[in-house]
């Protein structure tokens, strides 16, 4: 494994504006993109994974980030699918050390597979049935559940599920895990979860997510 590359300066600028998000769990650049509310040039990526085959720019697990990125260092986080790949007791580490990075108004974006969405699709089509074509390939239940399994029989064995979300259990782990204002939704197959600090502005970041195509006012 290559090592760490440089520990980021709480203090250094990421951009001329100042915003830095966290892609946590980020996989290689071709799965885990930015969700659209990132991708304008006031937003500076940092892209931390377990996999260096993946080719981070910082390398090391979600739920221990210490060693690399300083307390308060990150106006957002964007978590795409990497929950499920940690074991259920570790991810409420990792949603510590989400908050424990972010700035007092930053806000975490997070997006996992909805376990009772996946449940009702195995239990309507069955294990193997293609819910959807995915840059990986054809999605189905079971991978939904236990990981993508072309990718696991490749060899790439983080990419195994070892736990499942509900709205309502993500939820509460967020608000365990110090987030004082959590907002859920449920689309399709997955979870879309925005957790915020405590002086984000939370109209303010309604807005931004609504204008770049998802809605998570609170009378959704």
């Amino acid at each position: 494994m290559k090592p760490f590359l440089k520990p980021l300066d709480s203090h250094e600028p990421a951009t001329q504006s100042g915003s830095r998000v966290l892609n946590a769990g980020s996989g290689p650049r071709s799965s885990r993109q930015l969700h659209s509310v990132f991708r304008d040039k006031t937003w500076r990526e940092v892209r931390v994974d377990i996999d260096p085959r993946t080719e981070p720019d910082l390398i090391g697990s979600i739920t221990d980030m210490s060693a690399f990125a300083p307390a308060r260092s990150f106006d957002a986080v964007w978590s795409s699918h990497s929950l499920e790949h940690l074991h259920a007791h570790e991810v409420p580490l990792a949603l510590s050390e989400f908050r424990r990075v972010l700035k007092p108004d930053g806000f975490a974006l997070i997006t996992s597979p909805d376990l009772e969405a996946v449940a009702s699709a195995l239990l309507e089509h069955g294990l193997d049935h293609v819910a959807y074509i995915s840059p990986s390939g054809p999605i189905t239940p079971r991978d939904m559940l236990f990981g993508h399994g072309d990718s696991i029989a490749r060899g790439k064995l983080y990419m195994a599920h070892n736990t499942g979300l509900t709205s309502a259990s993500l939820g509460k782990l967020l608000l365990d895990a110090g987030f004082p204002t959590v907002l859920a939704k449920r689309e399709r197959l997955d979870l879309w979860v925005v957790a915020l600090m405590e002086k984000a502005d939370k109209v303010g970041v309604q807005r931004r997510l609504k204008a770049a195509g998802l809605d998570m006012f609170d009378d959704v």
